[in-house]
């Protein structure tokens, strides 16, 4: 059993949220940090007093004091890095989505199964204090029969960086897929999407998707569940929104319509505000205080950090469960297979977009037992 777990973090804008958290995690040392740019590496290895820092990740993959890789790059390269890192005989934590492929996916699943580490994608809604809240009802029988899910993801990506220009809004969907599927139980069997809208037309020309949102159907593997998605990037005037609505036959939760109005449990036809507690009791106590507060300040937040604590108070969570997974001897919770299905139905639903709504099914890849 290994006792501490030597962790090296690739990507160091969002990616410096998790380094004061794998500092103080106590089955963690925060080794290693990497960025092409030298005078921002620098930076942030002198504030946070890292010795080992690297502009190339090929190095850093050759240095056999670093365990474990989390990569926080943008999403074009973390298929290849993150296959890099396995075949390299690193654990791997990687930021969402796993890929920009199917064909991506499928070989992540595989890296990870022959070179016999852990892999994670680090989705951070599944652990976020509003997910836990809802998993507790579920578990402990108060919700009842889960009769049907709804996810919603809707962003203004304008000024972001030129690759998410255009991006199909189903090629980042993970924050609406996961908690749905994770608190059904089963993965996406089947997937049927459709378009609506079109944004600017120098948009469109980079991925050659016209579409201001798309919604889709989920057919669940061996469940009579069924679960509903929409999603948008551009051109929609929305306030910033990762939720997820859960109905079941003796309670339903409803995220709240705007930021602050409050979360609402339903008992029947009868409708309650609630409070959602946090979970930071759950963390070992070195590391429960990130799940109030990271790294940025107020005028240099991620845009998702309104939603409190970095994602929901979830960074601290995933960084615990990565590394408790590793000294454990365990897969991961979110393993390559769950990471590739949760992937793959943002994937095959632009494709079913763009086929007028058809159904597609996803690869059999996705659907091996995650074990």
């Amino acid at each position: 059993m290994v006792q501490q777990v030597r962790v090296a973090i690739v990507g160091l804008g969002f990616g410096a949220e998790f380094i004061p958290i794998y500092q103080r995690h106590p089955d963690a040392q925060m080794t290693a940090i990497c960025r092409r740019d030298r005078a921002s590496l620098d930076e942030v290895g002198d504030a946070f007093g890292i010795e080992k820092r690297y502009t190339s990740f090929e190095e850093l993959l050759a240095d056999p004091d670093i365990d474990a890789v989390h990569i926080n790059t943008p999403i074009p390269e973390h298929a290849e890095q993150s296959i890099r890192a396995l075949k390299a005989g690193k654990h791997v934590a990687c930021t969402v989505p796993m890929a920009t492929s199917l064909d991506e996916c499928e070989a992540i699943v595989d890296a990870a199964q022959a070179s016999g580490r852990n892999y994670m994608m680090m989705e951070t809604v599944v652990y976020s204090r509003e997910f836990l809240f809802v998993q507790d009802l579920l578990r402990s029988g108060e919700l009842g029969r889960i009769q049907f899910l709804r996810g919603s993801h809707q962003q203004a990506m304008a000024g972001w960086p030129g690759y998410w220009e255009g991006l199909p809004p189903m090629h980042y969907a993970t924050h609406a897929v996961s908690p749905l599927l994770a608190l059904a139980g089963h993965p996406a069997a089947a997937v049927s999407c459709v378009g609506s809208g079109r944004i600017d037309e120098g948009l469109i020309a980079k991925y050659g998707s016209p579409f201001a949102i798309e919604s889709a159907h989920l057919r669940l593997a061996d469940s009579d569940i069924a679960a509903e998605i929409t999603r948008s990037l551009f051109n929609t005037a929305r306030e910033y929104r990762e939720s997820f609505d859960v109905y079941g036959s003796l309670k339903s939760f409803e995220w709240e319509q705007t930021q602050g109005s409050g979360f609402v449990v339903h008992v029947g036809e009868v409708p309650e505000r609630i409070e959602v507690p946090d979970y930071a009791d759950r963390l070992p106590e070195e590391i429960r205080s990130f799940t109030r507060h990271g790294v940025y300040d107020d005028e240099n937040a991620h845009l998702s950090f309104i939603q409190g604590g970095g994602h929901g108070g979830s960074h601290p969570h995933l960084a615990h469960e990565f590394v408790s997974s590793i000294v454990q001897g365990r897969p991961a919770a979110i393993g390559a297979v769950t990471a590739a299905n949760w992937t793959a139905v943002g994937i095959v639903a632009h494709d079913s977009a763009m086929s007028d709504g058809a159904w597609v099914d996803l690869p059999a890849f996705s659907l091996r037992d995650p074990v």
